[in-house]
């Protein structure tokens, strides 16, 4: 944080300009004021996008109670029966048991840990509940061309680790692309060292698009953590993203090198 001395106190004239002009003086002390308003305003700008990559598009986030213990949504595919998904096996081909939506929906995976604590992920008016009883849930849900805003949610007293995967399938390319990810201890608790450097990498994606391939832009990334009891690993995290979703489909599969270029 900047500390701005005032050169002009209580409308005194410092001594360096007695015997000046007084429209110079009052031209360097309007000028002073300009320059001190700026960097203030950049100084805050900066505060106000330290959790989320920069001011522009930053989602100010404020951090609030869990949500309820139970999952609730509209879950898609051979592998949801009413609020529960299993996972799909991430190596086999094609879409891994997880099906192809109908119509001019996109189908997306979101994979909640590994963790041994409760997480909890939003997605519009749904909510996904990770319990204890396992290391890693997934659920699967069809999504329409727009904005779409999620979250993730963490809470244990000692420290917390926190996963969330976003994946986009394309039935035309039989591929899973890596919408996004975030990633917050796991092994150990979570610290605000780590979300820094989190920070840092997201300057790597290019117009916000994580996957070159996809067909997702990813905007408004922003956190809020609670107290740290040793100053550097909160109990509480929440995250919150917005998915802009594209209404073409994926021409190419992940990891093709061609898709890069696009951005050149």
């Amino acid at each position: 944080m900047y500390t701005l001395r005032r050169e002009v106190v209580n409308g005194s004239t410092p001594d360096a300009a007695r015997g000046l002009p007084q429209s110079w003086v009052r031209g360097y002390i309007l000028a002073m004021r300009r320059i001190a308003g700026l960097i203030i305003l950049v100084t805050g700008l900066w505060a106000y996008g330290a959790c989320g990559g920069g001011p522009k598009g930053v989602k100010q986030v404020t951090i609030s109670s869990p949500p309820d213990a139970v999952s609730r949504g509209t879950f898609a595919g051979p592998l949801c029966d009413g609020d529960a998904c299993r996972c799909r096996d991430a190596s086999a081909s094609a879409d891994g048991g997880a099906g192809a939506p109908d119509g001019a929906v996109k189908r997306f995976e979101v994979r909640i840990g590994p963790s041994e604590h409760e997480l909890w992920v939003t997605l519009d008016d749904m909510v996904l509940y990770k319990s204890t009883a396992r290391a890693e849930d997934c659920f699967y849900v069809d999504l329409g061309a727009g904005d779409h805003v999620m979250g993730l949610r963490a809470s244990h007293q000692g420290g917390i680790a926190a996963r969330v995967a976003v994946s986009e399938y394309a039935p035309s390319t039989q591929s899973w692309y890596e919408t996004f990810r975030f990633g917050c201890g796991a092994p150990g608790p979570c610290s605000h060292t780590e979300l820094d450097e989190y920070k840092a990498g997201l300057t790597r994606y290019k117009r916000g698009i994580h996957d070159p391939c996809g067909s997702v832009k990813v905007k408004q990334i922003g956190w809020d953590t609670g107290i740290a009891p040793d100053q550097m690993h909160p109990d509480d995290l929440q995250v919150a993203w917005t998915l802009d979703l594209y209404d073409f489909a994926p021409k190419k599969p992940h990891g093709d090198p061609s898709c890069a270029s696009k951005f050149e």
